[in-house]
């Protein structure tokens, strides 16, 4: 069984000189990306690869969220994840090798979420919560897949944790 962990980047700055890809966190988003990374590591345990988006405030996001694991999962920042849809997310969790069994994605709405949206199995609140289009920034929810990488949209799979920055005592 494989485990996969999609997480928001934190909040971003809005400096209109900047492009989108470039921007990096407010002051609110490095707090709450830290506090994050506090409960992280105990939380969902080893990474054995972690999928960035190589926007500048997704960078940002694990660098600070990822600070507690020891040893540091292996990143790999892609131009493709950034502001991925759905249907790149998913082609791109395909791809990954069987050997790779705790992943994270850290990227951007609205592809995360319609991600999570299509991976959960019905019925749980978790899911109920998704379905009305909570997915604020600096979530983290975490699935159980079961089966292959490859085979990944092919069913539903069992939230094992949605972690909010309001939840963990903070603000998003």
């Amino acid at each position: 069984m494989h485990r996969l962990h999609l997480l928001r980047h934190t909040k971003s700055s809005w400096n209109d000189d900047l492009d989108d890809a470039e921007r990096p966190l407010a002051k609110s988003g490095r707090k709450a990306a830290r506090l994050i990374g506090e409960t992280l590591p105990s939380a969902i345990g080893a990474l054995d690869l972690v999928l960035c988006s190589a926007a500048v405030r997704t960078r940002e996001t694990a660098e600070l969220a990822l600070a507690g694991f020891s040893p540091a999962p292996k990143v790999r920042y892609e131009n493709g994840l950034y502001l991925a849809t759905l249907e790149t997310l998913t082609a791109r969790l395909r791809r990954l090798d069987e050997e790779c069994g705790a992943v994270m994605v850290i990227g951007h709405n609205p592809g995360l979420h319609e991600l999570a949206i299509a991976l959960a199995a019905p019925g749980s609140s978790e899911s109920r919560t998704l379905g009305e289009g909570k997915f604020p920034t600096g979530v983290r929810i975490s699935f159980a897949i079961d089966g292959s990488w490859v085979d990944l949209n092919s069913r539903r799979h069992k939230i094992v944790g949605l972690v909010t920055v309001k939840s963990l005592g903070g603000k998003d």
